[in-house]
This record gives structure tokens, sequence and C-alpha cells, in this order.
């Protein structure tokens, strides 16, 4: 029997030292490899294993299930080649289960319309350097947060180096530490960046993050949703926005105007085309919502009796 609370500490290290894994991945590891611990009574078997997927099941949405289960056959993977285990148990379990599909929630184009609008009237009507400079960087925010489809978390990681506004390219640090160039060609994102570049200069030179907040500190995720909320609650629209429905408006209005799905994938940063693929839902759910409203036959009045 193995010491599963050590053999946990030690795989934990290993990911952090040898596989240079990032924190989040290593606190998912964690939280995750010790509720299987809990679950188990520190037990590792086929048995134990499989009554913990059945308990998952009971506590936790299908996403959440098979993302734990992914963080324990990584742990078992880990077992098998330094040879604490020397049979794979998961070779004999059925872990497959249909997942329902969960299209992603986009924002219309009128409401990013209102919501950058009021960002920009706050800019124009602040009436001490410190409300311009916060507009500023707000505008900042809301306007790359959108034009490249990036996830919150990369864009708050944005180090100096990674933004050349000289030549209008984003360089984004994805998951697995995978890196992909975003062109940038709007003139009105261009002079935003620039703005607050301007704003900002030093603060950004002082901690190397390209997005600070008023500690002239890296800027947060939580700060980025405030930013959204403050701006979103401005509009006449009652509509709950998070940053990552910006990531999935961009890929959805590209799709929209038919770029091809492989570009998005790469835009997006998605390793496979099969994650990619689930806009292509929202554009036929799109599509029918057009042809039910808008076909013209819906115009034609004929007695059909």
């Amino acid at each position: 029997m193995i010491n599963l609370t050590l053999q946990i500490q030690i795989f934990l290290d290993y990911c952090k030292s040898r596989k240079n894994l990032n924190d989040k991945t290593i606190k998912a590891y964690r939280i995750d490899l010790r509720q299987f611990a809990e679950c188990t009574s520190n037990t590792f078997s086929k048995e134990s294993i499989c009554h913990y997927i059945d308990t998952l099941h009971e506590q936790f949405k299908p996403k959440t299930v098979k993302r734990k289960i992914a963080s324990l056959k990584a742990f078992t993977h880990y077992l098998l080649i330094e040879d604490v285990i020397e049979i794979n148990p998961f070779s004999k379990i059925d872990i497959s289960f249909k997942e329902p599909i969960m299209l992603p929630k986009t924002i219309p184009l009128n409401v990013i319309n209102s919501i950058l609008a009021h960002a920009y009237d706050s800019f124009y009507h602040s009436e001490t350097d410190y409300q311009k400079r916060c507009a500023a960087r707000n505008i900042a925010v809301l306007e790359i947060l959108f034009a490249t489809g990036a996830r919150v978390s990369e864009i708050c990681n944005l180090n100096l180096a990674s933004v050349d506004l000289t030549n209008h390219t984003i360089k984004i640090f994805g998951k697995g530490s995978k890196e992909r160039m975003i062109q940038v060609e709007n003139a009105d994102v261009l002079n935003a960046l620039q703005t607050y570049y301007d704003l900002f200069h030093d603060d950004i030179k002082a901690c190397n993050y390209f997005f600070v907040n008023k500690l002239h500190n890296r800027l947060s995720e939580q700060s980025v949703r405030e930013i959204i909320c403050k701006y979103t609650d401005m509009t006449e629209y009652d509509i709950h926005i998070t940053p990552h429905m910006f990531r999935h408006s961009f890929a959805t209005l590209l799709l929209d105007e038919d770029v091809d799905i492989r570009y998005i994938q790469k835009l997006l940063g998605h390793s496979s085309i099969t994650t990619t693929q689930i806009y292509t839902h929202v554009a036929m759910a799109k599509q029918k919502e057009i042809l039910s409203l808008k076909h013209p036959r819906n115009k034609i009045k004929v007695n059909t009796k």
C-alpha cells in the first residue's frame, strides 16, 4: 500500500520543479488529489478510484468531473513512471461519459458598443488626472479583451516586452506556456493602448506588467471583472458579462464573418480544433434565429388552405 499523502506531495513538487507547470495547474492538482485522498480514506486502488468517480458524478457538473479525473490520471501516470505502482488501474476502468454541449455565452455587438461608448465617455469627461488615468486604463483593458480574444489571466500577465505598439503585435503566453502572436490593426484600439501607455509609462516600467493597478502592481483578474461590471451597469442592458464572454464573442463574430475556423483556433491558442468547433454550434444557433425571424418568406401571405 502506498503512502498516498506523501506521494501526492512528491508529485506536486515534481510538477513544479521538473514539469514547470504553472501555479494554477498545481493548485488544481492539489485540490483534486486531496479530495481524492479524503474520499477514499487514503487508499489507491481500482475500487477506490471507481468509488471516487461515482462520488464526483453525484456532486459535480460533467466538466468539473472530467477535470478532476484528468488530475487523477496525471497522478497515476507519475506513479507508473516512478515505479510506485506496477499496473495502471485506469486500464480496466470505463471513465467515458457523455458531456452535454454547453454553448458559450456571447455579448451582442450592440452591448459591446455601448460598454465601450460609456468607457470613452468617462475618459473625455474626467475631472481629475486620476480619473483620466483610470479611464484610459479601463478602455485599454476592454479594447484588448475584444481585439485579441485573450483569456483574462493572459491579459493580466502581459509584460512590457509582450506589447509592441510600433509593430502592432501582442505576444500572449497561454496554457502550457505556449506562445501566440496577435496582430492589432484597428486604429482605435492602437490609440487606446498608446494613450494608456503614455499615461502609465513609469508604473509599467517599474513593475514590468503592462496593466497596472492604483498601487502600481499587476492588475488582477478580479479588477478586470469589476471594470466590465462598472461599464455594463452604465448601459441600458440587464446582462451579466464576464471577461471570458469577450473571448467567446471574439471567436463567434469572426466565424460570422466567414473567417476560417483554423485561423480562429490559432488566434485563441487552442491545441485541438475540436475545442474551437464549439463556436460552430453558436453560429448554427444564430443561423436558425436569422432564418426564423429574417427570412423574406415571412412577408409573403397567401391562402394555403
